[in-house]
């Protein structure tokens, strides 16, 4: 995913890649994809639709009662700072779907870079800046009021890299940064799965474990799926991008071997 303002640099015969000034304007495009080909973003589109199309209409009536989240009481800039974080939220959601969709980066590559501005100023940075404020006054304890405040930290600076990354024409390293962000913005959707599993396990330990108490059980579950939520998420996304660079260095390095042998 890119938010540069220029084309991507070419890349030499071993992998590295070649200042951008020194690539070649008659140079052939590179081999596309057809979009078919990319099984992925078809259920990863329908996954932020319908979720931002779950979450977001409670919160466009400005009821505070309707809002999806337990509320805190005596807080009164905190409903409001709520409604702005799920939009935003929602924006860069649905634009970084377009983002990580490789046939439409490389095809729309001017829309791309408008729409990569939209995720990162009209989506992660403020959802992110709101996102540390609702997670401060959040009432479902501390592990989880921790672990919204981390994740809201790192999506911004993953985010802000990222586009510093383009900035610089380090296209690499950008899209490393930005799939990190990207994961970010996703892993809320994993969280309804995570306290689900985290209220079947504890359930049974009502009595036992948590002597009864309720607000205990809540900050419990809570906990367990803010912490999971994105962690997960970010460790797969993590070790998929290492496998990723292991095979790049193994290419390069095979394409070495080759080309000394052919000397």
């Amino acid at each position: 995913m890119t938010t540069s303002t220029g084309s991507p640099a070419m890349r030499q015969p071993d992998g590295a890649e070649r200042p951008p000034h020194s690539a070649s304007p008659s140079a052939p495009p590179a081999r596309r994809t057809p979009w078919w080909r990319r099984p992925w973003i078809a259920p990863l589109a329908f996954v932020a639709v319908a979720f931002v199309g779950f979450s977001m209409p409670p919160y466009l009536t400005g009821d505070p009662d309707q809002a999806r989240v337990p509320m805190p009481e005596g807080v009164a800039f905190y409903y409001p700072v709520l409604v702005a974080h799920v939009l935003f939220a929602s924006v860069a959601m649905i634009a970084g779907v377009f983002q990580v969709w490789p046939w439409f980066r490389g095809r729309f590559r001017k829309a791309h870079r408008v729409i990569g501005r939209v995720y990162v100023f009209a989506g992660c940075v403020p959802a992110g800046l709101t996102g540390v404020i609702v997670a401060v006054q959040t009432p479902t304890g501390p592990v989880a009021q921790t672990s919204s405040v981390i994740l809201s930290l790192l999506w911004i600076v993953f985010t802000v890299t990222g586009f510093r990354r383009a900035r610089a024409r380090r296209f690499a390293e950008h899209r490393r940064w930005m799939i990190r962000s990207f994961a970010l913005t996703m892993s809320i959707t994993t969280n309804r799965f995570w306290g689900a599993m985290a209220w079947f396990i504890l359930e049974p330990r009502m009595e036992t474990t948590f002597e009864g108490s309720r607000i205990a059980f809540d900050y419990a579950i809570s906990g367990l799926a803010t912490w999971l939520g994105w962690t997960v998420v970010l460790g797969l996304t993590e070790a998929w991008l290492q496998l990723g660079q292991s095979r790049e260095r193994r290419a390069r390095a095979g394409r070495r071997r080759a080309s000394r042998s052919a000397a």
